[in-house]
């Protein structure tokens, strides 16, 4: 009777080998696991290439907003002077800019403005900074009073959430350009005499909260859905089980569940409201000439591109290109927030 062999060498570690080769992808797996919603998220952003770039176009154009007079004070000019008066070279005989393209030269980058005779670039630089300053205002007042209506007519429900959500169908079903043309006179009216000069501070906060007024609505409509769902769910029950308060089941239970939809409509209120302004200026409602504002350039613009479209280039394409990239940024947004949904 012969004994057994042992088995070879080479088979174990054939063996080993394999049982540890799916053992990678189960780390990875408890990796993600372990990793916040938020770290998740950004996670996926990192990945999405459009939404880098895109990040990084808003994020330029929100750096020059904020340093626009250090880079006035560096460039040596500003907005307001009309550099024609003290060089009437510049101007031809027809008063539009001497030179090519504008009258862009090394000292003046972007050209001279027809009639007038001021800088593009500080010009536009202002405009952006100011246009950008009421857009972000209006979104961030527009999101408050939106989240707060709008949690509170899903959580209280009953009359509260009937009265509010009629409130919400007639301000969805109002066109809101026509009635922020009608409601700015009103509103500047309020405080100043119709004869007397309208301040520039007057108009940017009329312009933020007519803009705000009109905007809630949507946000609180799609909050009020989201609540209502939440609001049925076991761990609200358990909440109210062990005896946590309203204001505690609100900010500790509903809007950590609410910061996708809150920061996805946040991403797509900014542009709108950036064209919004720009459009209300265009029409001479809002900001006005002498100043700076995206409206006011393609409104100053579209008079003199004929002669001129080198005016009316510069303005025009920043703002396309500023609300591309946050409409892109937005979407990348979504989507890292929220996976299932894909473009």
């Amino acid at each position: 009777m012969t004994t057994p062999t042992p088995p070879a060498t080479t088979t174990l570690e054939v063996v080993e080998d394999d049982a540890s080769a799916p053992q990678t992808p189960l780390a990875a797996s408890g990796d993600d696991e372990s990793l916040s919603p938020g770290k998740l998220a950004w996670r996926r952003f990192k990945r999405d290439r459009t939404g880098l770039i895109s990040a990084g176009v808003v994020l330029f154009f929100f750096v020059i907003a904020l340093a626009a007079p250090l880079i006035a004070k560096v460039y040596g000019k500003d907005p307001y002077t009309t550099y024609a008066s003290a060089h009437p070279e510049l101007l031809d005989a027809f008063s539009y800019p001497a030179g090519a393209n504008g009258g862009m030269s090394s000292e003046f980058w972007f050209g001279i403005e027809p009639q007038l005779g001021r800088d593009v670039f500080t010009f536009l630089l202002y405009a952006i900074r100011n246009s950008l300053g009421i857009a972000v205002a209006a979104s961030i007042l527009t999101m408050a009073v939106g989240v707060v209506v709008g949690v509170t007519a899903g959580y209280l429900g009953g009359k509260t959430d009937y009265l509010v959500g009629r409130v919400i169908d007639i301000l969805l079903s109002i066109p809101s350009t026509l009635f922020f043309i009608a409601f700015m006179p009103v509103a500047y009216g309020l405080f100043i005499a119709d004869d007397d000069n309208i301040p520039t501070s007057l108009r940017a906060v009329a312009l933020i909260v007519v803009l705000s007024a009109f905007g809630w609505a949507s946000i609180a409509r799609l909050l009020r859905g989201q609540v209502l769902g939440l609001r049925e769910r076991e761990f609200i029950e358990a909440a109210k089980v062990t005896g946590a308060s309203p204001m505690r089941i609100v900010f500790k239970e509903l809007l950590p569940n609410l910061w996708t939809p809150i920061i996805v409509q946040a991403t797509l209120l900014l542009p709108l409201f950036v064209t919004s302004e720009a459009g209300l200026a265009f029409l001479g409602v809002g900001m006005i000439d002498p100043t700076p504002d995206w409206g006011v350039m393609i409104g100053r613009g579209a008079q003199f591109y004929n002669q001129d479209f080198t005016f009316l280039l510069f303005p025009g394409l920043s703002m396309v290109i500023f609300v591309l990239a946050f409409n892109l940024l937005g979407d990348s947004a979504r989507d890292a927030l929220d996976p299932k949904s894909k473009r």
